[in-house]
């Protein structure tokens, strides 16, 4: 699994969306669930949460314009934040589409957090999913990943291995899903590369997190922070516009 940790250079006018490449669909899970970690919230409280939150991510998409960007938005959320509404939405879209794809979700160790955090999104998912590409690329065409979830790094490998070319995560429970998304969604739809999209975003959170929790006296990160770090992986840099190669 290789990592890149600096933007790379634009692609070329070459590499840029042409009529013949596949239009691009935005495939968004997305389920809040109202939880926050380790504070037990009453039932009224997370509904709350979960619909605020939720109505938030999809006005950021709106505003930063996702529905210009993409030919096809696809929102899963609810009762689809599911491992099988998840496999239809990325083989389906990828009949016609290159792919992109939003994990706005909780998550565990080698798993999305799905509908209501009474679904996980794990290798029952995953493990069919590779397998059935290994004897048909064709089936996803999946160029990147961006995803907020809690533990996103272990699942670089899926990603990876289902073709993404850039893929982030966080290396444990991640506390900065904002500034994270608005900087990102700002930078990616508005033409810059994902590494660089990632880095302008991630720094901007990690700045945000330190007042709040700031360093030990030995300089280590504050436990918060550092599970809040991400990783960046990936073959390949990519633009909005830039043909997936």
């Amino acid at each position: 699994m290789s990592q890149f940790n600096q933007p790379l250079d634009t692609p070329s006018e070459s590499e840029l969306l042409s009529p013949q490449q596949k239009p691009l669909a935005l495939v968004v899970f997305l389920e809040n669930v109202g939880h926050i970690q380790g504070i037990p919230l009453p039932q009224p409280v997370t509904q709350a949460i979960d619909f605020v939150t939720e109505e938030y991510a999809k006005m950021l998409l709106r505003l930063y314009g996702a529905y210009r960007r993409y030919d096809q938005v696809i929102i899963l959320e609810d009762e689809q934040a599911t491992g099988p509404e998840l496999v239809a939405a990325l083989t389906e879209a990828s009949r016609e589409h290159t792919v992109d794809l939003l994990l706005l979700v909780h998550g565990r160790p080698g798993a999305l957090v799905g509908c209501r955090a009474q679904v996980d999104v794990g290798p029952e998912t995953f493990q069919p999913l590779l397998a059935a590409y290994r004897k048909d690329p064709s089936l996803v065409d999946l160029r990147m990943v961006f995803g907020l979830n809690c533990y996103g790094a272990s699942l670089a490998p899926v990603w990876l291995e289902l073709g993404a070319s850039a893929v982030n995560g966080a290396v444990g429970v991640n506390w900065l899903p904002e500034p994270s998304l608005s900087i990102f969604l700002r930078n990616w739809l508005g033409g810059r590369s994902f590494s660089e999209a990632f880095d302008r975003s991630h720094r901007a959170a990690l700045r945000w997190g330190q007042r709040l929790w700031p360093a030990a006296p030995d300089g280590s990160d504050h436990p918060k922070i550092a599970g809040s770090r991400q990783a960046i992986f990936g073959l390949r840099d990519v633009t909005i516009d830039s043909q997936k190669g």
